[in-house]
This record gives structure tokens, sequence and C-alpha cells, in this order.
């Protein structure tokens, strides 16, 4: 078996065991298997044999489906940067500098981290939950944000003057 189809059937395998073992049908049976051991402790008399059986099982099963998990993890992460990437590389406003951000240094990703939990801060006074900011632009646009804010206050200012003044 060369190792495409080695990798082909393994992914099959994979997808198959993480759909199985996640399933009530799975949680189900492992507890039935518990409450068989735990009923049957009296006719081994509790003995060695009868809780190593339950130790052996539980350290394979769990041995194996750590690697299960890892691969549907791997799997699923990867999926997941693929559609976060189609995202920001069609997005205008967006950092292309960001997409494969996954491959960045711990430092890289905490100095990113910061710089966007500065700017969650600033955008609590807003009122749009909605706009979204790249790296480069972001304070240009918060600032542009405010001075619109302000630009809008004013006016609303000299309209309600203006009219008081026609008005009066």
């Amino acid at each position: 078996m060369n190792d495409t189809k080695f990798a082909d059937y393994f992914e099959r395998l994979a997808s198959r065991a993480t759909k199985a073992t996640g399933s009530s049908t799975a949680f189900l049976l492992a507890l039935l298997t518990v409450i068989i051991w735990l009923v049957t402790g009296p006719l081994f008399n509790y003995s060695d044999t009868w809780q190593l059986v339950i130790n052996t099982g539980t350290t394979i099963v769990t041995f194996l489906m750590v690697f299960l998990i890892q691969k549907s993890q791997n799997k699923d992460s990867l999926a997941m940067q693929i559609k976060l990437n189609e995202l920001l590389a069609v997005n205008r406003k967006a950092s292309n500098r960001l997409l494969n951000v996954e491959d960045l240094t711990e430092a890289d990703l905490r100095a990113l981290h910061e710089f966007f939990g500065r700017l969650a801060e600033k955008a609590k006074n807003e009122d749009s939950l909605s706009e979204s900011h790249s790296v480069e632009e972001a304070e240009e646009i918060h600032q542009e944000k405010l001075e619109e804010k302000r630009d809008r206050h004013k006016s609303k200012k000299n309209n309600s003057h203006t009219e008081s003044s026609t008005n009066g």
C-alpha cells in the first residue's frame, strides 16, 4: 500500500471513527461497559485482574483517541483557516498580512492580540459594532470615525441653533 492510499484510507477511517465516537450511542456503550464492569466486580471478588481489565481498556482507548482527536482537530483547524483566509482576501479593508497568521511566532501573535485589545477598548465608545479594521488602517479609521461623529454633533448643534434663531 503506497503512502497516498494509506493516507486516504486513514483519512476515511479517522473521519468515521470521529463521528462514531462523538455520538450518543458511543457514550451509552462506554457507560454500559463501565456498568457491566462494576456489576461483575463481586463475581471476580474485585480482584487485581478485574481492575486491570478496566484500567488497560481505558488506557488503550484513551491513547488511541488522543491521536484520532488530534487528526480531526488538525483538519477542522485547517478548514477554518482556509475559510478565514478567504474572508480576509476578499475584504478590501482587511490586512492581507493577516493571511496565514497562524504561522507567526507566539510573540508576534501576542503583539497582535494586544493591538486588537486596544482597538476593542476604543471601539467600546462607538455606536456601531459592524465596522471592521485592518491592522494598518485601524488607527486612521478610528480617528476618522471620531471626527465624523464630532462633525455630526456640531452640525446638529448648528442646525438647532439656526432653527431657534429663525423661529425666535
